[in-house]
Protein backbone atom coordinates (compact mmCIF):
# COMPACT_ATOMS: atom_id res chain seq x y z
CA UNK A 1 0.00 0.00 0.00
CA UNK A 2 1.64 3.25 -1.15
CA UNK A 3 -0.30 5.67 1.05
CA UNK A 4 0.41 3.73 4.22
CA UNK A 5 0.45 5.86 7.37
CA UNK A 6 3.35 5.21 9.74
CA UNK A 7 3.87 5.92 13.43
CA UNK A 8 6.92 7.65 14.85
CA UNK A 9 8.24 4.27 16.02
CA UNK A 10 7.82 2.76 12.55
CA UNK A 11 9.65 5.71 10.97
CA UNK A 12 12.49 5.33 13.46
CA UNK A 13 12.75 1.65 12.48
CA UNK A 14 12.62 2.51 8.77
CA UNK A 15 15.37 5.13 9.07
CA UNK A 16 17.37 3.07 11.59
CA UNK A 17 17.51 5.94 14.10
CA UNK A 18 16.21 6.52 17.62
CA UNK A 19 12.63 7.68 18.15
CA UNK A 20 14.00 10.82 19.80
CA UNK A 21 15.90 11.61 16.60
CA UNK A 22 12.71 11.36 14.53
CA UNK A 23 10.87 13.57 17.02
CA UNK A 24 13.65 16.17 16.86
CA UNK A 25 13.62 16.12 13.06
CA UNK A 26 9.85 16.62 13.02
CA UNK A 27 10.06 19.52 15.45
CA UNK A 28 12.69 21.16 13.20
CA UNK A 29 10.40 20.46 10.22
CA UNK A 30 13.07 18.30 8.60
CA UNK A 31 10.64 15.40 8.09
CA UNK A 32 7.16 15.59 6.53
CA UNK A 33 4.65 14.73 9.26
CA UNK A 34 1.20 15.53 10.59
CA UNK A 35 -0.64 14.99 13.85
CA UNK A 36 -3.62 12.73 14.45
CA UNK A 37 -5.10 12.82 17.92
CA UNK A 38 -1.99 14.53 19.24
CA UNK A 39 0.39 11.90 17.87
CA UNK A 40 2.75 12.28 14.92
CA UNK A 41 1.99 10.32 11.76
CA UNK A 42 3.90 10.00 8.50
CA UNK A 43 2.81 9.08 4.99
CA UNK A 44 5.13 6.44 3.53
CA UNK A 45 5.20 8.07 0.07
CA UNK A 46 6.23 11.41 1.62
CA UNK A 47 9.05 9.72 3.50
CA UNK A 48 10.29 7.89 0.42
CA UNK A 49 10.36 11.19 -1.48
CA UNK A 50 12.21 12.82 1.42
CA UNK A 51 14.79 10.00 1.40
CA UNK A 52 15.36 10.48 -2.35
CA UNK A 53 15.86 14.23 -1.81
CA UNK A 54 18.41 13.54 0.91
CA UNK A 55 20.30 11.19 -1.38
CA UNK A 56 20.42 13.83 -4.14
CA UNK A 57 21.77 16.43 -1.70
CA UNK A 58 24.75 14.18 -1.03
CA UNK A 59 25.66 13.78 -4.71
Amino acid sequence: MNDEILTLTEVADLLKVAEKTVYTMVKRRDLPAFKVGGQWRFQRTDLLSWIEQQKKKQD
